[in-house]
Order: C-alpha cells, then sequence, then structure tokens
C-alpha cells in the first residue's frame, strides 16, 4: 500500500507497456478493489504478479494504468475519481477504512461532539 503517501510520479513496465505505478506488493483483495474502481473511472489497468521473496509463499502483485500522466495522489484529492455509488473517492475510501467515507478528508475519524466554547 501506501500509493497516497508518495506524491512522486512513478513509471513501470508491465507487459511491456508502460504504466503509471499505482501500488505494489498488494493482496488479491486489494488488487481487485483498485482495479474495479480505476476501470469504473475509464482507466486501463496492468497486472504483474510480484516473485515471491525466497522463503516466502505470500502471492502480491503490482498494478498499474496505462495513461502515464495519471497521479493517484493528485486524483484523490482533487476529487477526481468517483465510486459506484456516485460519491467521490476520499482518502479513507482508497484505503479502505472502515467509517463513513464519503465525507471530506480532514474531517474522517473525528466525533461530532459538542463545542465546549459555544
Amino acid at each position: 500500500m501506501g500509493s497516497l503517501t508518495i506524491a512522486k510520479h512513478q513509471i513501470t513496465e508491465i507487459d511491456g507497456v508502460r504504466c503509471t505505478l499505482i501500488e505494489s506488493g498488494i493482496s488479491a483483495e486489494r488488487l481487485t478493489f483498485l482495479r474495479e474502481l480505476l476501470t469504473l473511472n475509464g482507466l486501463e489497468v496492468k497486472i504483474r504478479e510480484d516473485v515471491p521473496s525466497e522463503g516466502s509463499n505470500a502471492v502480491t502483485y503490482t498494478l498499474g494504468v496505462t495513461d502515464i500522466i495519471f497521479n493517484p495522489v493528485y486524483a484523490v484529492y482533487e476529487r477526481t475519481l468517483h465510486r459506484a455509488d456516485g460519491n467521490v473517492v476520499s482518502p479513507a475510501y482508497w484505503r479502505q477504512q472502515d467509517g463513513d467515507t464519503t465525507g471530506d478528508y480532514w474531517e474522517f475519524g473525528k466525533t461530532t461532539e459538542a463545542d465546549p466554547y459555544e
């Protein structure tokens, strides 16, 4: 994970095609989530199965999109990606966090207690 923590645009090659790297070392579940989300938003997705490290049986994947000017950090924070339900993709939704992921990212996880200074 971590694609929203690295704003630097990263390029990789998957199946002989130059791609914007979205995430690498991800599980099959994360791969499915991101592939569906990015495809819904009109991006062509490329997938590569990672070579397991010595002594590891874990299968991980690298995911990219063929649009080499696409940047997931900008797309999420500029609110240009949409979910299947029509809502904008928030950072919390991208990270698959629990809770209401439809609000503004600076409000995610805050309680709705009354302001003691009012």
